[in-house]
């Protein structure tokens, strides 16, 4: 979507609208009720619109903490009863594998979530950044208040989880490196700190880099769009470079 239709203004022309509410149904399998609300779902904070409320940008961050709530909870219960046997610790670990922001990433593309979303490509990298996902979670923010909870869920669950969701390869993928190192640590005595020692760009397009270091001896360094991707990828380095695994 050009940028300069973000700024310029927020309405869409009717063709445009037309086009929109198609990928929409295209999306959720329903025709949407409110356009306004997923339209706003896929305006990114770098193309907030000023509002007559003094201070306040609308873009889709409200949408977003909304949605973020709805799919915890959508995929906790489901977890909860798709593994009636496993303990607490075992679904937090999956529910966020499923959830994190490289994930929703994968998706939100997959759907083509990447071909609505509004931003300022002047002030913010898209190859860098968690838009993909934020919209994701602003989307579910949208249907929730659009077609109410029940069809939310059934969205989530046969929509997203049953389509783009390996259960078996997510359970076996152990991508958090942070706990694999940590756990290695532990068992050897070891002490490991992570700090996160520069940050790049500016405010919408920022990158940190993190830097491992086990008892004092700097190891490694990763790179992310957040402080828990650039730690993320800093561990995976190090495992590799200590030749240690998950």
């Amino acid at each position: 979507m050009a940028v300069t239709e973000s700024i310029l203004g927020y309405f869409k022309t009717d063709d445009e609208t037309k086009e929109f509410r198609k990928s929409i149904e295209r999306i959720t399998g329903e025709k949407p009720g409110k356009d306004s609300l997923y339209q706003l779902a896929f305006r990114h904070t770098s193309a907030s619109k000023k509002t007559i409320v003094e201070g306040f940008k609308e873009s889709n961050e409200r949408l977003e903490y909304l949605g973020d709530s709805v799919l915890g909870m959508v995929i906790a219960e489901y977890l909860f009863k798709k593994y009636p046997f496993k303990d607490e610790g075992f679904l937090t670990e999956i529910r966020s594998r499923i959830v994190n922001r490289e994930s929703l990433n994968q998706v939100a593309r997959k759907i083509g979530l990447d071909n609505l979303i509004t931003f300022d490509g002047n002030r913010v990298t898209h190859a860098r950044t968690s838009m993909y996902g934020d919209a994701m979670e602003a989307l579910i923010g949208a249907i929730y208040l659009d077609k109410g909870f029940k069809f939310t869920k059934k969205f989530i669950v046969k929509n997203l989880i049953a389509n783009y969701y390996d259960l078996d390869e997510v359970i076996k993928n152990n991508a958090n490196y942070k706990s694999i190192l940590l756990t290695w640590a532990q068992g050897l005595s070891k002490n490991v700190s992570f700090d996160i020692i520069k940050e790049n760009g500016k405010h919408h397009s920022k990158e940190f880099v993190a830097q491992v270091s086990v008892d004092d001896e700097i190891i490694s360094e990763g790179r992310g769009w957040n402080k828990k991707k650039a730690e993320q990828d800093a561990a995976r380095k190090a495992c590799e470079s200590l030749e240690i695994e998950g």
